[in-house]
């Protein structure tokens, strides 16, 4: 069986395609050496990411066990993780302070 996302520390709560993924697609992905299944519910593009559990409107997003941005609407499970629902808090000059 190839791989089609992968996800690389137990914090993360997206998973990224290595390959593109249909939508209904049922991802069997190794977290941290526990098997979980995630159901994809949109296609999912190369290098893109989804949603391995549920995430709130407000909480990080974890990608390589590092907060990449803050969720701006619920995301469910299997769902694309992109621009239309992450606000991105890295290379942001309009929201980070100016260092000291």
């Amino acid at each position: 069986m190839t791989k089609k996302a992968i996800v690389m520390e137990a914090a993360d709560n997206v998973a990224t395609a290595v390959e593109k993924i249909e939508p209904l697609t049922e991802m069997i992905l190794d977290v941290a050496g526990n098997r979980i299944t995630v159901q994809v519910t949109e296609r999912i593009l190369f290098g893109h990411k989804f949603a391995i559990r549920d995430i709130p409107s407000g909480d990080a997003v974890f990608k390589y066990g590092e907060p990449i941005g803050i969720a701006q609407r619920d995301i469910k499970t299997g769902q694309h993780v992109h621009v239309h629902n992450l606000e991105s808090r890295r290379g942001r000059g309009d929201k980070n302070p100016e260092p000291s």
